[in-house]
């Protein structure tokens, strides 16, 4: 059984503190695929921009018990207008040890949970063609595909499309 296998895990509030170890890991799918579409490392800045953006919406850190960040993901406006209120966007990163864990899972539940609590209703994601392992995890999740844009990407001398998917929370059952 590997490290990565063996490592406890519980989620925290993401915060100004995570932002070095989320470049590390955002960072890490810059260079080696599909995942964040940069082809350059971003800077601390870049990320903490990034995290500013979240500010009033879910966001969790998923720490290991020695506080090493994991991964971590957020939610954000979808846009600022007010008629799009029950709409945001998700973002999730894990490190490239600790995906297939059901890291992600807990994730997307948690931020999902605290979704309802806002009363948003529709959490879009958009993800690379090329980043299959995504396209799966978000399908089994319940998000179905609602738009592509084909073509519309480049990184590397390869194009790919950018995929729009959505899920609709029910609202029965808010938390």
């Amino acid at each position: 059984m590997s490290e990565a296998d063996r490592v406890s895990r519980r989620l925290v509030p993401l915060e100004e503190r995570h932002v070095a170890e989320m470049t590390r890991i955002f960072n890490e799918h810059v260079a080696d695929g599909f995942a964040a579409y940069p082809e350059k490392s971003l800077t601390e800045e870049a990320i903490a921009s990034l995290l500013h953006q979240t500010e009033n919406y879910p966001r969790v850190a998923v720490e290991s018990t020695v506080e090493t960040l994991l991964g971590f993901g957020f939610l954000r406006a979808y846009s600022p207008q007010a008629t799009f209120a029950h709409t945001a966007q998700i973002t999730a990163f894990l490190g490239r040890a600790y995906v297939r864990r059901g890291i992600g899972t807990a994730v997307l539940r948690h931020l999902e949970s605290r979704a309802r609590r806002q009363r948003i209703t529709r959490i879009l994601a958009h993800i690379s063609s090329r980043n299959p392992a995504s396209l799966a995890f978000h399908t089994k999740h319940g998000f179905v595909e609602c738009g592509r844009f084909p073509g519309i990407g480049r990184k590397w001398g390869q194009s790919f499309d950018v995929v729009w998917m959505v899920k609709t929370l029910d609202t029965e059952n808010q938390t």
